[in-house]
C-alpha cells in the first residue's frame, strides 16, 4: 500500500492536469472533491498544498513545510523518498500544481448541488483542459514521470529508478515529461538545444554556439525562460497600474458629469432669477409709466369737469336772467315795469372757451421717451456677440432732467447708428476724444447748450419738456507752457492748420515711407512684402535671439524712430480685432510681463479688443467710440508733443489724440495677437 501511495504522489504536478482530464475523457462521470483531496495533499502537513515546490526528485511539498523539515544544515534529503543531495537544491514554485490546489478549494467551499444522472451525463466540458499524455519510451506503456535531456527519452517511475538511485545518472538533467523532443534538437547538429542566444532571440546547441552564434551572449533556456516571465509580469502589473489609473479617470469623468449638470443646474437657476428680477425691474417700470399716465389722465379729467361746472353754473345764471326778462316784458303795459331793472350775471361778461388739455406732460413725455430708449438701448445690445455686451452696459452717460435717474444706459447714444431720443438736436455722435490722465476713464462734460426759444419769446413747449442731455465734448484745456512731467498727460488741440479742413492731402505732406524692423518682431510675427506686412502666425518663427526682439506680447517695432518736425503713415488692419497701433521709446521693455503697449510710461497705442476700442498709456485705459476703420492715419508732431489717429477714407476723421512731451526719439509700434491678423503699412499715395 505504501509504495501504491507513493506511486501515486510521483504523479502529483503537471501531470496531474493530464491524469484528471483523461479521467474525464475515459470516465465521463465527475469525480467528488473529496476524491482528489489526497492527491491534493502536503504529505507532511497532511492539508492542501500552500504554495507547492519541486524537488529533483519530483515530488512536491508545501515551501514552509519542506524548509521547516531541512532546517539549515545538511544532509538535505526527500522527505518521502528519502533521496539524498550534496547541495540545498534550488526550489521552484510549481504554479501548475498552485492553479489546481485553488481550483480545488474553490469547488470544495462552493460545493454544486446534487444533479440527476440524466443531468450528469449531459455535462461535457471537463474540469480542466487536456493535454496529451507522454508515455515512457522504455516500456512504451506506463506514463512517463520525467523526460532526461541527456538521454533524450522519457521513463516512466519504474525505469526512472536508475537515474534517482544510480550516482552515475546524477549530473543527467530531468525535466517534467516532454511529449515532442525533436523540438529540442538542433536541426542542423542533431544535438542538444542547450542554450539560448539572446541576439538572434533562438535556442541553440554547442556547435551552434561555436559556429553560426560564434561571440553571441547566451544564456540558458531555464534563465530565458525566468527573464520571460519576469518581463511579462511585469507587463501585467504595468497594464495593471493604467487600467486602475484609467478606471480612475473614468470615475473622475463620472463624478465631473453630476457635477456638471448640477453646476449647469444652478446656473440656470441663477440666470434665470436675474431674468426674472429684470421682468420684474420692466413690469415695475411699466406700471408706473401707466400709472403716470393714469395720473395725467385724472388731473385732465378733473379739470375739465371743473370747468363744465363752471359753465354749467354760468349758463344756469344766464338762463335765470333769461326767464326774468322773459317775465318781465309779459308785463310791459304795468306801472312796475317802468320802475324794473335786469343786471347781467357777470360770467356773461366772459367768452366761453376749450381748455387744451393733454397729455404730453413732462412725466409722460419722459417716461415715453425712456421706454422708446431702452428698447433702442437693448436691440442694439442683442445685435452683439455676447463677450462684447459687457463693455456696452458698463460705459454710460449723464443726463440731466431724467426723472427715473442720474445715469442712463450707454446703448442709445454711445455707438448707435439711428437717431439718438434724449440727445438734444444736432448731437449725433461722439465727438473725437482726448487722452484724460492717469486712472480717469469718463469722458469730460462740457457746459449745457442755450435754451431755445419760441418766436413769442417763451420757452418752446417741445424743447421744455425734452430731458437735457450733457455733451459728451471734452473740455478744452491750453497747453502749459515749460516742459511737463514725463507720466502726466495734458489734454490739448492739435494744430489748427491740420484739422481745420481734415483733408488727407494737407496730411500726406507730412508723409514719411517707415518699414518694419525684424529684429524686433516676436517670433509669433511673420514679415512679408519687403518688411512692410505682419502676420500673427500659429506656429513660431526661427528669429535668432537679440535683446531687441519682443520675447512676450506679439509686438514689433518700425526700423525708424524720429526725434523732430511732423511726421505721417498710414496702417491697413484686415480685421478690427485684438490690433494695437501706437508710439514707443526705443527703451521699452522687450522680455516683462510690462512690454505691451500702452501698459508702460514709455509706449501709448489705441487698441481694439473684440468690439471694443481704448486708448492706453502707462496702464490708464480711455474708452472710445469705435469708428471700425480698415485704414489708420497716425500724424506725428514731435515739437507739439501730440500724436493723432485718423479714420481714413475719402477724407481722414480724427478720432484720438495723444499729448504728451516726447523725452525720447518714438517708434511706430504694432501689436497684433489673433490667429491670421495682420497689419500693412501704405503706400502714401495722395
Amino acid at each position: 500500500m505504501l509504495y501504491l501511495h507513493l506511486k501515486r504522489r510521483v504523479y502529483i504536478g503537471p501531470r496531474l492536469i493530464s491524469s484528471v482530464s483523461m479521467a474525464t475523457v475515459d470516465d465521463p462521470p465527475v469525480f467528488p472533491c473529496s476524491v482528489l483531496e489526497d492527491e491534493l495533499s502536503c504529505s507532511i502537513c497532511l492539508s492542501p498544498f500552500d504554495c507547492p515546490v519541486t524537488i529533483p526528485c519530483g515530488h512536491n511539498f508545501c515551501q514552509t513545510c519542506l524548509l521547516a523539515t531541512w532546517g539549515d544544515d545538511a544532509p538535505f534529503s526527500c522527505p518521502q523518498c528519502r533521496t539524498h543531495f550534496a547541495t540545498k537544491p534550488e526550489l521552484k514554485k510549481n504554479t501548475v500544481l498552485n492553479n489546481v490546489v485553488a481550483t480545488f478549494k474553490v469547488r470544495a467551499s462552493n460545493p454544486e448541488p446534487a444533479m440527476p444522472v440524466e443531468d450528469k451525463k449531459e455535462i461535457t466540458t471537463p474540469i480542466v483542459p487536456l493535454t496529451p499524455a507522454v508515455k515512457c519510451d522504455t516500456c512504451m506503456e506506463a506514463r512517463a514521470a520525467k523526460t532526461c535531456l541527456t538521454c533524450m527519452a522519457s521513463y516512466c517511475d519504474a525505469h526512472l529508478r536508475p537515474h534517482l538511485e544510480n550516482p552515475v545518472f546524477r549530473l543527467h538533467q530531468l525535466t517534467e515529461p516532454v511529449g515532442d523532443l525533436t523540438e529540442r534538437i538542433c536541426s542542423e547538429h542533431h544535438k542538444l538545444m542547450e542554450l539560448f542566444c539572446r541576439e538572434h532571440s533562438q535556442p541553440i546547441c554547442s556547435f551552434c554556439l561555436q559556429q553560426a552564434h560564434k561571440g553571441c551572449t547566451f544564456v540558458s533556456p531555464e534563465e530565458q525562460r525566468s527573464m520571460k516571465e519576469t518581463d511579462l509580469r511585469s507587463k501585467l502589473s504595468f497594464l495593471d497600474g493604467k487600467i486602475m489609473k484609467n478606471a480612475t479617470v473614468l470615475s473622475q469623468m463620472k463624478n465631473q458629469q453630476f457635477t456638471l449638470k448640477d453646476s449647469a443646474t444652478n446656473r440656470k437657476k441663477a440666470m434665470s432669477m436675474e431674468f426674472q428680477q429684470m421682468r420684474e425691474m420692466l413690469t415695475l417700470a411699466e406700471n408706473e409709466a401707466l400709472m403716470v399716465v393714469d395720473r395725467e389722465l385724472e388731473t385732465g379729467q378733473s379739470k375739465l369737469e371743473g370747468l363744465m361746472k363752471k359753465f354749467n353754473e354760468n349758463v344756469d345764471s344766464m338762463s335765470k336772467t333769461k326767464e326774468q326778462i322773459y317775465t318781465l316784458l309779459g308785463q310791459s303795459q304795468t306801472q312796475a315795469f317802468l320802475q324794473t331793472t335786469v343786471n347781467i350775471p357777470q360770467a356773461a361778461n366772459f367768452d366761453p372757451y376749450t381748455p387744451r388739455i393733454n397729455l404730453d406732460s413732462k412725466r409722460v413725455l419722459a417716461s415715453q421717451a425712456f421706454a422708446t430708449a431702452l428698447k433702442d438701448y437693448l436691440r442694439e445690445i442683442f445685435r452683439q456677440p455676447v463677450e462684447a455686451r459687457i463693455s456696452m452696459i458698463k460705459q454710460d452717460v449723464v443726463v440731466e432732467g431724467n426723472p427715473f435717474g442720474e445715469r442712463t444706459p450707454p446703448g442709445p447714444f454711445s455707438g448707435f447708428s439711428g437717431p439718438v431720443p434724449l440727445l438734444e438736436p444736432g448731437i449725433k455722435k461722439f465727438p473725437r476724444s482726448h487722452s484724460p490722465g492717469p486712472g480717469h476713464t469718463k469722458v469730460a462734460p462740457k457746459k449745457k447748450p442755450p435754451k431755445q426759444k419760441s418766436s413769442e419769446g417763451n420757452l418752446d413747449s417741445t424743447a421744455k419738456d425734452k430731458p437735457k442731455v450733457r455733451s459728451p465734448v471734452p473740455e478744452q484745456k491750453e497747453k502749459p507752457s515749460g516742459p511737463q512731467p514725463a507720466d502726466h498727460n495734458v489734454n490739448a488741440e492739435i494744430p489748427l492748420n491740420i484739422t481745420v479742413g481734415e483733408k488727407r492731402s494737407e496730411l500726406l505732406k507730412y508723409g514719411t515711407v517707415l518699414t518694419l524692423d525684424p529684429k524686433t518682431a516676436h517670433k509669433r510675427i511673420l514679415l512679408t512684402d519687403n518688411f512692410t506686412r505682419a502676420v500673427v502666425s500659429d506656429e513660431h518663427i526661427n528669429y535668432p535671439d537679440c535683446p531687441e526682439r519682443f520675447a512676450v506680447c506679439s509686438q514689433i517695432l518700425a526700423s525708424k524712430g524720429f526725434s523732430a518736425g511732423r511726421h505721417y503713415w498710414e496702417i491697413k488692419m484686415t480685421s478690427n480685432n485684438f490690433i494695437g497701433i501706437g508710439l514707443a521709446y526705443g527703451s521699452i521693455d522687450r522680455k516683462g510681463p510690462n512690454s505691451r503697449l500702452g501698459r508702460n510710461k514709455q509706449s501709448w497705442c489705441v487698441e481694439w479688443f473684440n468690439v471694443k476700442l481704448s486708448a492706453w498709456h502707462n496702464s490708464s485705459e480711455s474708452v472710445l467710440a469705435n469708428p471700425n476703420p480698415k485704414r489708420v492715419g497716425v500724424l506725428l508732431d514731435y515739437e507739439g508733443g501730440t500724436a493723432t489717429f485718423y479714420t481714413v477714407a475719402d477724407r481722414a476723421y480724427p478720432f484720438h489724440t495723444f499729448v504728451f512731451p516726447f523725452a525720447k526719439p518714438v517708434y511706430p509700434a504694432f501689436w497684433i495677437f489673433s490667429s491670421g491678423s495682420s497689419v500693412s503699412l501704405c503706400k502714401l499715395l495722395p
